[in-house]
């Protein structure tokens, strides 16, 4: 016997959605993590390889360009020899910080259930 199919109740977000919208600015293996070691102040490429130790160069380095492409970090060249780069959060990458750490709470809180 086949199981009833009951209408989910919940009103359907709609096209455009603004969570939809939050949630693809944080898609991407890493972005989330890239986002939070970029909250309190810029780093250079390296230093995030060394915040985020399991992530690969190249995708490290993927992440950070979609990340420019969205308007959440800005990349700045250094005037320096050899150059360096470094990355900071935008204004609007700014307010994703509090999304992020109201997620490490509740991280923290399923983790203590264990």
């Amino acid at each position: 016997m086949a199981l009833k199919v009951t209408k989910n109740k919940s009103p359907k977000p709609p096209i455009g959605c603004d969570l939809t919208e939050c949630m693809s600015m944080l898609s991407g293996a890493w972005a989330p993590n890239v986002i939070w070691h970029l909250r309190s102040g810029a780093r250079r490429f390296n230093e995030l390889r060394i915040d985020i130790p399991p992530v690969s160069a190249k995708v490290l380095s993927a992440r950070l360009k979609e990340l420019q492409e969205r308007g959440i970090i800005e990349r700045n060249v250094m005037p320096t020899s050899p150059p360096s780069v470094e990355y900071q959060l935008t204004e609007l990458g700014m307010e994703l910080v509090p999304a992020l750490q109201a997620i490490v709470e509740v991280g923290h809180k399923l983790k203590m259930r264990d």
